[in-house]
């Protein structure tokens, strides 16, 4: 497959490596700051970024590069009807908006809080621990993360994530709570905390406690190179399935709809 990657830093190198480790070839590398991607582009210049991949012959789409940027980079590819993957994170309040440019243009994307195939088997772990949580209402649930300095948005794409599955089966939370309290935390408010620091991939930690013990499960990434793994076969399984009639254009995808019957 034919795979052009927007953003090109160490995120992009390693979508690369693992593309080409898979037999795939990368035709376009696109990026603002990277010497050493083949299209330098100034920032903001989403058509020159459109033309670079068009004239790539990109069979698919891996965009990587800032919440700042994401947006507008997803509303200039959408309308090239090249299946597009977005790993950049930063853009949950806007999903309704791209679900709905997708539509009214035929453009067919796919994104996830998190692309690494443990953290979506964690996700199913934290579930069935909350529906067992759930019949005892002595247990509290809190939730925190902890990222390398380098992450621009916090909390992550997937601590809201897990918060969001969490409280489908944890059903007397029902608020999640990012900031810090002024005062008590309400019984239906979760709690989602955040730290920043050094050069932390990312660890994900759901607590439940109650008076007598305490509940941790936690995800601990070693590498970035997970998410790279997931968010390539990600791309590869979507243009499949699209090809094969099995997905449909002009729509907004998850993790489920190009890994089904797996997550």
């Amino acid at each position: 497959m034919k795979i052009a990657l927007v953003g090109y830093g160490k995120m992009g190198h390693m979508l690369e490596q693992t593309a080409l480790s898979l037999g795939h070839s990368v035709v376009t590398t696109i990026d603002v700051f990277a010497e050493d991607a083949k299209v330098k582009i100034a920032a903001g210049d989403t058509k020159a970024m459109v033309d670079a991949v068009v004239a790539s012959g990109a069979e698919g789409i891996i965009e990587f590069t800032h919440p700042a940027s994401v947006m507008d980079n997803i509303k200039a590819l959408l309308p090239t009807k090249i299946p597009l993957v977005v790993g950049t994170t930063g853009w949950n309040d806007k999903k309704e908006e791209v679900a709905a440019l997708a539509a009214s243009c035929g453009g067919t994307i796919m994104t996830s809080a998190n692309f690494s195939i443990g953290v979506n088997v964690f996700y199913k772990i934290v579930e069935e621990a909350c529906r067992l949580v759930n019949n005892f209402e002595e247990y509290d649930a809190a939730l925190w993360e902890m990222h390398h300095n380098q992450k621009a948005d916090s909390p992550s794409g997937t601590a809201l994530d897990l918060a969001k599955h969490a409280m489908e089966f944890l059903t007397r939370k029902d608020t999640i709570v990012t900031n810090e309290f002024k005062a008590r935390p309400k019984p239906n408010e979760f709690h989602v905390s955040s730290t920043r620091c050094g050069s932390v991939p990312g660890t994900h930690k759901i607590f439940f406690d109650s008076a007598a013990d305490t509940i941790e499960l936690t995800h601990t990434a070693r590498s970035r190179q997970g998410f790279a793994s997931g968010a390539v076969h990600a791309v590869i399984n979507m243009k499949n399935l699209l090809d094969e009639g099995k997905l449909q254009t002009g729509k907004l995808y998850g993790m489920d709809d190009v890994f089904p019957g797996v997550f």
